[in-house]
């Protein structure tokens, strides 16, 4: 009985260890959705996280973080979006303001105004609205003038 004993012991201390080994890497992968807002999921309200989010569901409100956010095929987002990098496979209505990357891939449809340094986006993209490409991490307000070119004798 005393074997027993122990190995309950045992048990019971294993999975506060390997839970605590798990936490401290997550962190650390790069690429892995660390939160998922599942496909029939509702969510309203404001969104902010470090890490990699992707969003499966419904959701509106406001989502702001410098990290990265998925929106899945099939989701449908009503938001205003501040993020590092933004990459949408699903339906998103508002404004996205990305400081790295917005990446827009079939079936994505996409309304509203994109601010980003860089975006890309592939055949059969449907995207309504405006885009502005500048680095929006910088720390001066204005852009810097371009040199004058000289004339051609």
């Amino acid at each position: 009985m005393a074997l027993f004993g122990n190995e309950k012991n045992e048990k019971k201390d294993a999975p506060a260890t390997t839970a605590r080994r798990e936490e401290s890497t997550v962190s650390t992968r790069a690429g892995d959705v660390h939160t998922l807002l599942g496909k029939g999921s509702e969510f309203e309200g404001k969104l902010s996280f470090e890490g990699q989010v992707r969003i499966d569901g419904k959701y509106s409100g406001q989502i702001a973080t410098k990290d990265v956010l998925v929106i899945g095929e099939g989701a449908k987002v009503m938001a205003e979006i501040q993020a590092g990098t933004v990459i949408i496979h699903g339906t998103v209505e508002g404004n996205i303001k990305a400081t790295g990357l917005v990446e827009l891939h079939p079936p994505a449809r996409v309304k509203g105004s994109i601010e980003t340094p860089a975006l890309s986006m592939d055949k059969g993209v449907i995207f309504e609205g405006t885009s502005k490409m500048e680095n929006l991490s910088k720390a001066s307000g204005a852009p810097a003038a371009a040199p004058a070119a000289a004339p051609v004798k």
